[in-house]
């Protein structure tokens, strides 16, 4: 009897080492002590105080000195172009026309260019009709008629706001020492969708950051084809970036009140000067493509282009920039084509198709560049198997 009390042996209770066992399978509740096996717990909870932020390792600061080096490029780059730009603009040998006859004009233009040396360069004209005409043609800036009750300055805001406002500023000292009221005559005004002039400045930013981020976009895709086929799609998507700037700015925002087409054409030419510029870079630039096309097409590009500044109100290195940079170049006769209609600018043409040969030839320059490399890398790794072979 007293034996059926008791758990056979073959049964989950009829030993000690299955209770053993299952003791040390079951997993330890709140209230059940870790079993006296259990691995041994970290460092820090055996009194030593943890390192929860450990310094990294010296090829992290390696990597990250080689990539924060375009950051620093371009923001030392971006504030050294743009303050030492526009940061204090002034008259530089700025041309401008007094209206007169007599000694009395000549003495008082002798006298407005010797008040601010370098500042103006004056010509005398002798009527306001010539005067207009210097104005419409680009030629001066501004031009200054005294009259007996009343003086007059003729501006062309469509040339340059920011001039405009600069001759304003050189001119009311002037006509008040005379004791005459000023009245600011604008012969060539912008339309009214553009009051500050700079609407197409702002269309050339636009289609310069299209031009060369579309560069890098074919150069990261395009490098097992063809340079012909990369050429190919380079012009295609530079028409692309030109028709786009071309709808903004005249359907859509009504800054280009005509010729749209052949802005569409001259943008044409200068956004396929960038990316080609771009794509031929990157085989050897790689990731400083990008901070080159930018100092190259925004540091320089923009400050020298006249679109904010003219070259006359410039410092002398930007203003030197603008006389062959295709930016400068694009907006010249962009304002010809938009707001002097009938003005030539074959130069400025010219200027903007040199650039583009110049694109041309480097990305071919850059392409022979790249498989020469290529094949002296398949010749050396060629040299190592033989005598890699021969040392076996």
């Amino acid at each position: 009897m007293s034996d059926s009390h008791h758990p056979s042996p073959g049964s989950p209770h009829g030993s000690p080492r299955s209770a053993e066992l299952v003791l040390t399978e079951l997993p330890p509740g709140p209230d059940t002590a870790a079993p006296a096996h259990s691995p041994a717990r970290p460092a820090e909870h055996r009194g030593q105080a943890p390192r929860r932020h450990p310094v990294p390792p010296a090829a992290f600061w390696r990597e990250l000195g080689l990539h924060i080096l375009i950051p620093f490029f371009l923001a030392a780059g971006m504030g050294l172009a743009y303050l030492g730009a526009f940061h204090e603009p002034e008259p530089t040998h700025l041309p401008v026309a007094v209206v007169g006859t007599g000694v009395s004009t000549e003495a008082f233009a002798q006298q407005l260019h010797d008040s601010l040396p370098g500042a103006l360069d004056v010509r005398t004209v002798a009527d306001s009709g010539e005067a207009r005409g210097l104005i419409k043609d680009r030629i001066v800036a501004a031009a200054y008629e005294p009259g007996q009750t009343q003086a007059a300055l003729y501006v062309s805001s469509a040339d340059s706001a920011t001039t405009a406002e600069i001759a304003k500023k050189v001119f009311q000292p002037v006509a008040f020492g005379q004791h005459l009221p000023l009245e600011i005559i604008d012969v060539v005004p912008t339309n009214q969708h553009d009051p500050t002039s700079q609407g197409l400045f702002f269309l050339l930013v636009g289609m310069s950051v299209g031009g060369y981020s579309s560069a890098v976009a074919i150069s990261a895709v395009a490098s097992g084809i063809s340079v012909l086929w990369r050429a190919a799609v380079t012009v295609a998507s530079s028409a692309v970036i030109a028709a786009m700037g071309v709808i903004i700015a005249g359907p859509i925002y009504g800054i280009l009140e005509h010729s749209q087409f052949s802005i569409w054409l001259l943008s044409w030419l200068y956004v396929l000067t960038i990316a080609l510029l771009g794509v031929a870079l990157h085989p050897v630039l790689r990731k400083w493509t990008t901070p080159m096309l930018t100092l190259l097409f925004v540091m320089l590009n923009f400050t020298s282009s006249g679109g904010i500044f003219t070259a006359h109100t410039l410092p002398p290195f930007f203003a030197a920039l603008g006389t062959f940079w295709n930016g400068a170049a694009w907006l010249h006769a962009a304002q010809s084509l938009v707001y002097f209609p009938g003005q030539t600018f074959g130069m400025d043409g010219l200027k903007l198709a040199l650039w583009l040969v110049a694109g041309s030839l480097l990305l071919a320059l850059t392409h022979f560049w790249s498989i020469r490399r290529i094949r002296l890398a398949d010749e050396l790794a060629g040299v190592r198997e033989d005598e890699e072979g021969i040392a076996a």
